[in-house]
Parts: C-alpha cells; sequence; structure tokens
C-alpha cells in the first residue's frame, strides 16, 4: 500500500475490523505463481510527491504521441481532430459526475444524451433500435455472438466472412468458449449468424448484399461489425443486416493512448429483448410532458443472473456523451463531408505509394484505410520509419495496413513515401 496516508497502527486498525491478520490473506485463493514477487516500479517505498510526479513524467515522456509525427495507424483506432467544444462541455460536472442514471427524476439531462445517442447510431446503421452504448468494438461483437446464439436456440457456430480483426475475433472466442461455443470453419446451417467487418481488417468493402443472401439460405443471422464508425457518413448503411455493432470511438473519443473505447450495438426491433445492455426510452410524464427513462432492463442488476441477456457491467456513458456532442456538432452534412475528405486523403496516398518501387497495392477498394504487400518483413519496414520519425501503419507479415484521417497533411504523405523509397530502394 504505497504512497497512501496510511500509518502502519491505521492499517492494523482497519485489518483487525475486517477481521484478517495480514493483507496478503485477501490474495489467499489466488494461484501462488501469479502473485507479484516484488514491486511493478523501481520505486522507494516512501517518496515525496514532487519526487512520484517528476517519476511519473519521465516514463510518459518514453511515449509518443501520434500528433507529434506523421502518423498512419489505423487497424480499429483512428487519429481524427476532436473539436475543442467536446472536452469542454463533457466537462461540466452533470455530465463528468453521472454514473447510471436509475432516478429519472434527476437524470433527465444524461438520459436526453443517451437517447440521442441512441437515435445518431439507428441513423447510422439503418437499424431500428440501439442500446445506451458497449465497452469497445470487440465485446459488442461478442454479446452480438451471444444474442445471436440466443435468438437461434441450438446453434452454437458463428461464422467469419472474409477478413475480422484478429483482436475482435481473440475477444469473441473467449466468449464462445465460455458459453460452450466455437467459430466455424465455414458457413453452415448449425450456424446461428455471419459475421462480416464492413470495410474489412485490410480496408476492403465487401459486398454485404451477398453475405445477406447466404445467411437467408443458412437460416442465420446477419452481424455486421464497423470498426471505424466515420465510414458510415460515406458508405451503405449496412441495413440489410440483422445485428450492427462496432467502434465508434473516432468521434469525441479520440485515441487517448490506446483506451477508453466506445462501443456501440443495434439491431432490428423484433430482437430488442435481447439486446444486451441499457436501453433509454423516450415516454411522457402525468402532465403529458416528454421524459426519458431506462427500459427493457433485462441485465443482471434487475434480473436474476442466470436469466439477464448480458452481464456487462456499465455503458460508456461519458464517452457516448463525447460521441452525441462531435457528431452532433457535425450534423448529417458535416460527417458526410468529414467521411469524404478521409477518403480523399486515402485516395492521394495510395496513388503517391503506387509510385513507390517495391510496393504492391491490395486493395480494390477502400475507404479511409488501405494495405499494401512489401518485398520484406513489414515489421522490419516499420521500424525504419520510426528512424525517420514516422509511425508507418499496421504491420502483417510483409504486409503493411495504412490508415489516413482529415489530419493527415501532403507533407506528412511525402515524408512517408520519402522514407519508404529510401529503406525499400
Amino acid at each position: 500500500m504505497r504512497y497512501l496516508a496510511l500509518t502502519k497502527s491505521d492499517r492494523d486498525a482497519m485489518l483487525k475490523e475486517i477481521g484478517v491478520l495480514d493483507v496478503n490473506q485477501f490474495y489467499q485463493d489466488v494461484d501462488q505463481d501469479s502473485l507479484l514477487k516484488k514491486p511493478i516500479a523501481n520505486l522507494d517505498f516512501h517518496k515525496g510527491e514532487i519526487e512520484v510526479e517528476r517519476h511519473m513524467q519521465n516514463l510518459a515522456s518514453k511515449n509518443i504521441s501520434a500528433s507529434s509525427r506523421p502518423f498512419f495507424l489505423g487497424a480499429g483506432c483512428y487519429k481524427h481532430h476532436i473539436p475543442a467544444t467536446v472536452d469542454h462541455l463533457i466537462q461540466r460536472s452533470e455530465f463528468l459526475t453521472s454514473y447510471t442514471p436509475y432516478q429519472p427524476e434527476i437524470s433527465q439531462g444524461t438520459l436526453a444524451t443517451i437517447f440521442q445517442f441512441q437515435s445518431i447510431i439507428t441513423l447510422l446503421t439503418g437499424m431500428e433500435v440501439s442500446n445506451a452504448s458497449m465497452y469497445d468494438g470487440a465485446t459488442s461483437l461478442a454479446e452480438a455472438c451471444l444474442m445471436a446464439m440466443r435468438i437461434k436456440k441450438n446453434k452454437k457456430k458463428i461464422a467469419i466472412h472474409s477478413n475480422l480483426h484478429p483482436d475482435y475475433r481473440e475477444v469473441t472466442n473467449t466468449f464462445l468458449n465460455l458459453a460452450d461455443a466455437n467459430f466455424a470453419d465455414e458457413a453452415n446451417q448449425d450456424c446461428a449468424a455471419i459475421i462480416v467487418q464492413y470495410p474489412n481488417f485490410y480496408g476492403e468493402i465487401p459486398n454485404l448484399d451477398d453475405v445477406r443472401k447466404k445467411c437467408d439460405e443458412l437460416g442465420c443471422l446477419m452481424i455486421v461489425v464497423v470498426n471505424e464508425i466515420v465510414a458510415l457518413g460515406l458508405l451503405q448503411a449496412p441495413k440489410m443486416a440483422d445485428i450492427v455493432v462496432g467502434e465508434a470511438s473516432s468521434l469525441g473519443v479520440g485515441l487517448n493512448f490506446g483506451g477508453p473505447l466506445l462501443g456501440f450495438f443495434a439491431c432490428k426491433k423484433e430482437f430488442i429483448r435481447q439486446m444486451p445492455g441499457r436501453i433509454c426510452g423516450a415516454t411522457v410524464d402525468n402532465d403529458n410532458k416528454m421524459g426519458y427513462v431506462l427500459t427493457l432492463n433485462a441485465r443482471e442488476q434487475h434480473i436474476r443472473r442466470d436469466k439477464a441477456t448480458s452481464n456487462i457491467c456499465s455503458n460508456q456513458g461519458l464517452c457516448a456523451t463525447a460521441f452525441t456532442i462531435h457528431a452532433s456538432l457535425l450534423g448529417e452534412n458535416g460527417l458526410k463531408k468529414l467521411a469524404l475528405i478521409n477518403h480523399k486523403k486515402a485516395c492521394d496516398l495510395n496513388d503517391k505509394l503506387k509510385k513507390v518501387s517495391g510496393i504492391k497495392i491490395v486493395n480494390q477498394n477502400f475507404f479511409n484505410e488501405f494495405t499494401v504487400e512489401l518485398d520484406r518483413d513489414a515489421k522490419l519496414v516499420s521500424q525504419e520509419l520510426q528512424k525517420d520519425n514516422i509511425t508507418g501503419g499496421l504491420a502483417q507479415g510483409n504486409k503493411m495496413i495504412f490508415a489516413v484521417s482529415e489530419l493527415t497533411s501532403k507533407d506528412d504523405m511525402n515524408q512517408l513515401c520519402k522514407s519508404l523509397n529510401r529503406i525499400l530502394n
């Protein structure tokens, strides 16, 4: 318990009150090989606040900010501009300190914001209903698969159409294993659903109508997962799906060195009672005035745990608020324009890379992310780019996935191409 303002007598008194002799008794059920044998940080057991702050600042200085250099890394988390208005508004105390709005009498502001978040998600996805957000895109997909198996009873397999994000696959596989289910080698009549990523992991935009046809032939649900929500400002809404999930942190939330993120979950209205998490609904009070409430709360806090649709324990309320503010500032036309700018810049980079010897463009189509094949290991190329103060795309064997946004300048692209010409030739 380092750096907490408690004396030994304070801790002894607390332990006595609880009824244990030593703090290690709290961890007696943990495998001993999993316990730390020494402190994590190389710190003295006692330091002043100034010294601790200095140590933490030194550690933080080792991080490389995405804004400090040309940045082409995406694959699920994307560097976008977040208006200053977003941070200003979410720091208002009624947003920053609010938790679960169980009492609608004192939570109308939060509930109204959640309702607006849901409304925006349904508009973007083409679905009829949405919930009040999830942890992130990966867990949203996992919950969608569990939901599909509840709807398609006795079907314990999930199929994947083309290239799914490996992190999403790994997280979902963990959930499936716990539910005595697994991924199918190929789509068949034993599958509860087929997953299609849109655009897929390598940036390619799949034909959703083909997947819909396959789902109808096999009698399974169609799950669309989107890990770049800005793409829905330009691409056709996946309204032919049964469930649409994904990652929404591109609007309002930002990279933040990897989190927190913001999952979304939408589906057809006929499946609403199987939807995980919270749903905010609009109603009227006794005076016939508009009001908002949580509804259909079939979660573990409101129902027997074994009967709950989900055991997800919270929604990303603050992140959902940030998304809602950013999306509202953009409006429909603004989001379309933002998506077009992203796509145009990706096309510009794509054209420039075609002129670099040693690079082959993989994608036939893309939104703001595409894949290239290199004539050598992509991780080695990425390391060389780092030496030129450039963060390259995600390395996958001899492939590299480049992401572009409205923040990518022509100078960034020129620097990347110049470095790749040096490295590959």
